[in-house]
């Protein structure tokens, strides 16, 4: 599973990861020029997933978090200030998922 962007109509397929394992729920950072998604590329179980951001142009692949096992469905407030995403963090070794908002400062 791989990141690929294209236009609404189809064309100009791109693909954006060569991760191999499964790298999903891709959102573009509020200025469109990166994209933050979950990955479990570096993980030896294949469950850990943690939170990635990467160029639309497939460089800069820079890891967002590290904690917990799973990190996903990241999204931006519209003002892009805020980042959401859902996190087993901190759940006490339940299989409870939370919602964790962040303050975003865009570099």
């Amino acid at each position: 599973m791989e990141i690929f962007t294209c236009n609404l109509d189809g064309s100009d397929l791109k693909q954006i990861t060569t991760l191999g394992k499964a790298n999903w729920a891709p959102y573009f950072l509020p200025k469109g020029n990166k994209i933050i998604f979950a990955s479990n590329h570096h993980s030896k179980r294949g469950f850990d997933f943690q939170l990635y951001i990467i160029n639309v142009d497939g460089t800069g692949l820079e890891a967002v978090t590290k904690e917990s096992y799973f990190n996903a469905f990241p999204m931006f407030s519209p003002d892009g200030k805020k980042l959401i995403w859902s996190s087993n963090r901190k759940n006490h070794g339940t299989r409870d998922t939370n919602l964790f908002i962040a303050d975003w400062v865009d570099q």
